[in-house]
């Protein structure tokens, strides 16, 4: 009914950057929120940055100046911009969105992407 596709994952070194995209697609009435979580090995699940419809944002302490989040709202895509990676930022990221849906009796629910690695080292 709802899918998340990301992209743009992969091994840096540190100090360079990544690009990471992802577009819902299915039966979607509205795209309420979308943004992205990540998890390091053996820690929890943690929210990384957050975009609403209307263009507010939120981001983790962590990576605020250097993570750049944006939404396209016509192709229902959220964009994660990351510069000057750090090896503290190694994780699977997960593209997250409140949607509504046909089905949903008018509340947004939670969809959530596959997940992609990225990898911080030398």
């Amino acid at each position: 009914q709802v899918q998340l596709v990301e992209s743009g994952g992969g091994l840096v070194q540190p100090g360079e950057s990544l690009r990471l995209s992802c577009a819902a697609s299915g039966s979607i009435i509205s795209v309420v929120k979308m943004g992205w979580y990540r998890q390091a090995p053996g820690k929890e699940r943690e929210l990384v940055a957050a975009a609403t419809s209307s263009g507010d944002t939120i981001y983790a302490d962590s990576v605020k100046g250097r993570f750049t989040i944006s939404r396209d709202n016509f192709k229902k895509t959220v964009y994660l911009q990351m510069e000057n990676l750090k090896p503290e930022d190694l994780a699977v990221y997960y593209c997250h969105a409140d949607i509504v849906t046909p089905y949903g009796l008018g509340s947004p629910e939670e969809y959530w992407g596959q997940g992609t690695q990225v990898t911080v080292s030398l």
